[in-house]
């Protein structure tokens, strides 16, 4: 597959973050991807993305285009040739672009499902939900932008402030996603403007993690949500990684 470096803008990337039975996470994984723990959790979530701008990297920025994506992560770590790796699995990706939804898994890394999307977004509010169109994945998602770390991390017992929440995210840019073949494809996010605000999730609804046959009760529990905005990001290809 030749996939390009692609530019972008991250207009907005929310994720919201779930603290996941370790057993339970790793059942998800294809190997050799094993879950990164934290405090003896694993780390799982929903990531709620616009992209402006997207283009190959050597485009005009007016070429680009604009969308609403989404992406189930796990955290995970594997045995590279240096030592332990880290970074994502996506196992569900689902976006408003048709484009992407065409070429993802041929020139772009993972499959894509068409979904719909209702956004309704303030400086300090978001409001986001979507429905995917094979009626497989539905997602709704509200926060509140916060000023105080105290307020918004209170009640994570993945991380006990905002700095070690950056740290971890910006350290699993690698991401790998699920195919039709026997292998994951790979793509590290890049920006020189890495830059987190913290966020109370209001309330979360996903059929994803609120599946009871996935995540037993009490295997997933909703922990924390962390908010991005306005960043230039560069998309680089990774090597493909063959699975068992």
């Amino acid at each position: 597959m030749i996939q390009p470096n692609v530019a972008s803008t991250v207009e907005r990337r929310l994720l919201v973050n779930y603290r996941v039975d370790p057993g339970i996470a790793a059942r998800l994984l294809p190997a050799p991807l094993r879950p990164q723990l934290i405090r003896g959790h694993a780390v799982a979530g929903i990531c709620l993305i616009r992209l402006g701008d997207v283009r190959p990297a050597w485009a005009p920025v007016r070429t680009g285009l604009r969308s609403e994506n989404a992406a189930h992560r796990i955290a995970v770590e594997w045995d590279g040739p240096h030592g332990v790796e880290t970074g994502v699995y996506i196992p569900r990706r689902d976006t408003t672009s048709r484009l992407s939804t065409l070429v993802g898994g041929r020139l772009f890394p993972g499959v894509h499902h068409r979904a719909d999307f209702d956004v309704r977004e303030t400086p300090d509010h978001l409001d986001i939900a979507y429905t995917s169109r094979d009626h497989t994945t539905r997602v709704r998602a509200t926060a509140a932008v916060t000023e105080s770390l105290t307020e918004s991390l209170t009640d994570s017992a993945l991380f006990t402030d905002l700095a070690e929440a950056s740290a971890f995210f910006r350290s699993g840019s690698k991401g790998y996603s699920a195919t039709r073949q026997h292998h994951l494809d790979g793509m590290t996010l890049d920006t020189d403007a890495w830059h987190m605000e913290t966020c109370r999730p209001l309330s979360v609804e996903s059929s994803f993690f609120d599946d009871p046959d996935r995540f037993p009760p009490g295997s997933a529990t909703l922990d924390s949500a962390l908010l991005m905005r306005d960043l230039p990001a560069r998309w680089q290809p990774l090597p493909a990684m063959a699975t068992a």
